[in-house]
């Protein structure tokens, strides 16, 4: 943890961020400020917070088969870990150092400005960092992150942070429903790239985190409350006008989305064939979903393909027709990486960090669980079609053949088996597929969170088979991944007194069950 902290208290002497630019550069570094005023602060760590969740990505998309690798024997595939690596240790980075200190700056500069609606933007982002983080992986350095003078830190419970996420995100909402003072939508929008200095969107987010923090507790039979949960629920997004999108210009690598074919980051991946399964008809026989030809793309011989765990592609063979597409709507991969993708692959599409689909589910699941069936079919059915909106909007304006496709797939899909179409024929696994299908590339740490909380269930996963017996990573001893291991470049090689008091030398502390799980 030294290192972190050395980074922290150069953060401390307001040396920092530069970026005002109308989008944003993800790969820029805030924790060298040059200015500490909230305009100029706010840019780069909203980038942070897309660049932390997709980074780490792509390897939670491998636990929970979004993606597979397209060479056999991935470790990640197999529910493992690099060793003596920072894969997987980038929402870590991003809590402690690139957002870390300079929420602090931003709170500092709005006291003294009276600006409560910068303060709040910095606490709510705090609080998504925290609630990120923390589900990710488990314990966390909370009470003793960015104490001056300290080399070695002590890692606090994950039930702790999540109480910190719900203290934090309480302050957030005073501030941000404050008018008085310096508080002007006008200066907010200066720095504000997402909703551009309007507050109530801002509250609406703060409520989706708060949502999203009380369902993840459905283990905790004593604790869990579906009313609290749709209480946030409902606080929260109304539309997908809502959504917390984080923009990218897509001219360069520097400022592209990251799942964009400039920034060439998914070379090494195709989708998985279960994911491809649930939207092909066959784990729904003759439903076949929009989203499937709107997403990704079919081999040369018109049919759509995935990979299986460790298998890689088995026809990964130049020439052959049935190669699995990549992600950028190439059926056969060339020399020549495409200037555009398609969908949420394209280079200036905008990162959807959460979403009012992704809260509809939610609601659906807290709804079921509380026993009242026609309030979960109703928000499954607003989950559903939310993001077939979404999908739809992605559709180039242009591509007419397309979007009627799109729309006549769409018309029969929602009368299809895979839509459930009364409230009583409604079931759990319903509501967690469709949440999974929705969540597809930006909501991968979210799946991954559901598919914990219900053990990789292939009775709430319809047709998932998680890797057994010697598929599975050795040090694992025959269990499946439950959290990240803590940044390699920070924890394991400074605060490993730290990392044996939780158990985080073990070989297999990656399998250990993360609090949320626990009854």
């Amino acid at each position: 943890m030294k290192k972190i902290k050395i980074i922290s208290l150069v953060t401390l002497l307001g040396i920092g961020l530069t970026s005002c630019e109308k989008y944003l550069d993800v790969n820029f570094d805030p924790s060298f400020p040059q200015v500490s005023q909230g305009f100029a602060l706010l840019p780069p760590m909203l980038g942070q917070m897309s660049r932390a969740e997709t980074f780490d990505g792509r390897f939670t998309g491998q636990y929970c088969q979004y993606w597979l690798a397209t060479a056999a024997g991935n470790v990640w595939d197999r529910h493992g870990y690099a060793a003596g690596s920072d894969n997987g240790g980038e929402m870590w980075r991003s809590l402690y150092w690139s957002i870390g200190k300079n929420v602090d700056l931003i709170i500092e500069d709005a006291a003294a400005k009276q600006q409560w609606d910068y303060a709040g933007v910095a606490k709510a982002i705090r609080a998504w960092a925290w609630q990120s983080t923390t589900d990710a992986n488990g314990e966390l350095i909370l009470k003793q992150a960015w104490e001056p003078n300290r080399y070695v830190f002590d890692y606090d419970s994950q039930e702790e942070v999540y109480k910190e996420v719900v203290r934090l995100s309480g302050e957030a909402l005073t501030d941000l429903a404050r008018t008085d003072g310096g508080v002007s939508a006008a200066s907010l929008g200066r720095g504000d790239l997402v909703y551009k200095g309007d507050r109530t969107k801002w509250i609406k987010f703060v409520n989706a985190i708060l949502a999203r923090n009380a369902n993840h507790l459905t283990n905790k039979k004593g604790t869990y409350n579906p009313d609290a949960v749709i209480k946030f629920v409902d606080a929260s997004f109304s539309s997908n006008a809502d959504n917390f999108y984080i923009p990218h210009n897509g001219v360069s690598s520097t400022d592209a989305n990251f799942w964009g074919p400039l920034r060439n980051n998914m070379n090494g991946f195709r989708q998985s064939n279960y994911l491809v399964n649930l939207l092909n008809g066959t784990t729904y026989p003759n439903a076949i979903d929009p989203r499937l030809a709107a997403m990704m793309t079919a081999s040369d011989d018109k049919v759509f393909r995935g990979v299986n765990v460790n298998a890689g592609d088995p026809n990964n063979v130049a020439g052959r027709t049935n190669r699995v597409a990549n992600f950028w709507g190439q059926s056969q991969p060339t020399a020549t990486t495409p200037l555009t993708g398609k969908s949420i692959f394209d280079n200036a599409t905008a990162h959807p960090l959460i979403t009012y689909w992704e809260m509809q589910f939610v609601k659906a699941e807290a709804a079921f669980i509380k026993g009242d069936l026609p309030l979960a079919f109703e928000a499954y059915n607003k989950g559903i079609n939310a993001h077939l909106d979404w999908v739809f909007s992605l559709i180039s304006a242009t591509d007419a053949t397309a979007r009627a496709a799109f729309n006549t797939e769409r018309t029969a899909y929602l009368k299809s088996a895979a839509v459930v179409q009364t409230s009583a024929a409604l079931t759990l696994s319903d509501i967690m597929t469709q949440k999974y299908i929705s969540m597809f590339v930006h909501g991968h740490m979210e799946s991954w969170v559901d598919m914990r909380r219900y053990k990789y269930s292939p009775d709430v996963y319809k047709g998932f088979v998680a890797p057994t017996g010697t598929t599975l990573f050795p040090d694992n001893n025959g269990k499946l991944a439950y959290r990240l291991r803590p940044r390699f470049n920070s924890e394991y090689v400074w605060n490993q007194a730290a990392l044996n008091k939780i158990g985080a030398l073990d070989a297999d502390y990656h399998t250990k069950e993360i609090w949320f799980v626990q009854p």
